[in-house]
């Protein structure tokens, strides 16, 4: 798919992050689009920021309240699509919700875990599932499933566990590699893309929390494991206070976003720029790029104290 224009997109997670960088940039080249978020007000900001230039005559942005873990919700979507956008065929699947947490078997209740799985991988395959028969009816069309460069390396650091996130992102690389062959044989003209991106510059850490715990501040059992967390890497935090943790968390958050490598804009041009040269396989920032290679060199080392840390200090990551 070499051109954009006239074409309708789908974006899961377009409130936020990569999912409305890549809104802005379809509409700039003329794609119609339909995102879906759980936050209206933030899709309301993504459509704003869309409609800063003028729109090309006809174009049609449209937002829809919806969770991606929830398939009622999903086939809402659908048809709130279908009949808002006057359409019976998409061209363009962005799977892009996700958010992180939930990471341990052990510390984490099973409800945060699941909901991470559940959006993260389940979004990607209900997706799919609901928009098929849409892309099915389309003369092409492409799907784009954000996996991650967890889906590779299942690691944020010996310190934490991240086990919800990781599984979730493996899922969608390994699905995604195996719909490639599943639409060679039943549906040609559909190509798929896995995206596996290094650390991109966008709110999923906060936005994480909101979702999990309905706010962006850690709940008490976050706070004591965010105490053994520090303290493993060396910080005194017998005199912190609990609202000193909270401040931790949310610098972090904040630093996680504004000290990324790669921007969300960054992100989403590549990820565009990869789906019009029918890339299967796109890695985002040169940190992916690297950590992909270095994986690939010595896979049975990926894992041990001496890999995370010479990594980190080759690319500015601050793993723990």
């Amino acid at each position: 798919m070499k051109d954009f224009a006239g074409k309708i997109a789908v974006i899961t997670g377009g409130g936020t992050g990569m999912g409305r960088e890549l809104a802005r940039q379809l509409v700039a080249e003329g794609c119609n689009v339909a995102m879906c978020d759980v936050s209206a007000e933030a899709m309301a900001e993504t459509k704003r920021l869309c409609e800063v230039e003028r729109l090309p005559q006809g174009l049609c942005i449209t937002t829809h309240v919806a969770d991606v873990s929830i398939e009622d919700q999903f086939l809402r979507f659908r048809d709130e699509l279908i009949e808002q956008q006057a359409t019976d065929k998409i061209h363009l699947l962005f799977n892009n919700a996700g958010i992180g947490g939930g990471g341990s078997l052990f510390t984490n209740t099973r409800e945060q875990w699941e909901r991470t799985f559940n959006i993260c991988w389940g979004g990607v395959y209900l997706g799919v599932r609901t928009f098929l028969p849409l892309l099915v009816k389309a003369d092409e069309g492409h799907i784009v499933n954000t996996s991650s460069v967890n889906g590779f390396w299942a690691s944020v650091g010996l310190g934490v566990s991240h086990t919800a996130y990781c599984s979730a992102k493996f899922a969608v690389k390994g699905f995604t590699e195996a719909l490639m062959n599943d639409l060679r044989l039943n549906a040609p003209h559909i190509k798929c893309s896995v995206v596996m991106p290094g650390h991109i510059g966008t709110s999923i850490v906060s936005n994480s929390r909101k979702v999990q715990n309905g706010s962006d501040q850690l709940t008490p059992n976050e706070i004591v494991q965010t105490r053994q967390r520090l303290k493993g890497m060396g910080i005194d935090v017998a005199p912190m206070s609990d609202d000193q943790i909270q401040q931790i968390a949310l610098d972090r958050a904040q630093k996680f976003h504004d000290e990324a490598p790669t921007t969300a804009a960054a992100a989403a041009k590549i990820i565009l720029d990869g789906v019009k040269a029918e890339r299967w396989r796109i890695l985002v920032g040169d940190d992916a790029h690297r950590l992909d290679e270095r994986v690939r060199q010595t896979p049975e080392k990926a894992y041990t104290p001496e890999f995370h840390q010479s990594f980190a200090e080759e690319v500015g990551w601050r793993l723990g």
